[in-house]
């Protein structure tokens, strides 16, 4: 039950800063630059986190579940992504949504790469 609530808390974190970032880029781009900027953020932190940090600052197992659960994976969005996509398509706005498609896969394996490798060194210092 303390994992529940401990992923569930951490979730409601995460949710409210993706709302927050969502607010801060409210008309500064037709494209869905808060669900990208947070799916990139998050991609990393998760990538950094499990490759080494995480088990470095030796956090009880709740609370690593918490954070990488809980507050990534509600910080994150696939949905939100795969309907931004279709409205773009639907909207005439076609090349916009291939090149969100194409800007997210490359951006997400790059942060991740990024966030491993800098997750791998802090996990071996």
């Amino acid at each position: 039950m303390r994992t529940v609530l401990c992923v569930g808390f951490a979730g409601a974190i995460g949710a409210i800063l993706r709302v927050c970032i969502g607010q801060f880029t409210y008309g500064f781009s037709e494209f869905p630059i808060a669900t990208f900027t947070v799916n990139m953020i998050g991609t990393f932190l998760l990538c950094f986190l499990s490759t080494g940090f995480i088990q470095r600052l030796k956090l009880d197992h709740d609370l690593q579940t918490a954070v990488t659960t809980g507050f990534l994976g509600s910080f994150t969005t696939f949905s939100a992504f795969s309907m931004e996509t279709v409205n773009l398509i639907q909207n005439d706005a076609v090349l916009m949504g291939l090149f969100y498609i194409a800007s997210s896969i490359v951006g997400g394996f790059l942060f991740g790469m990024i966030g491993m490798r800098i997750g791998r060194k802090e996990g071996r210092e």
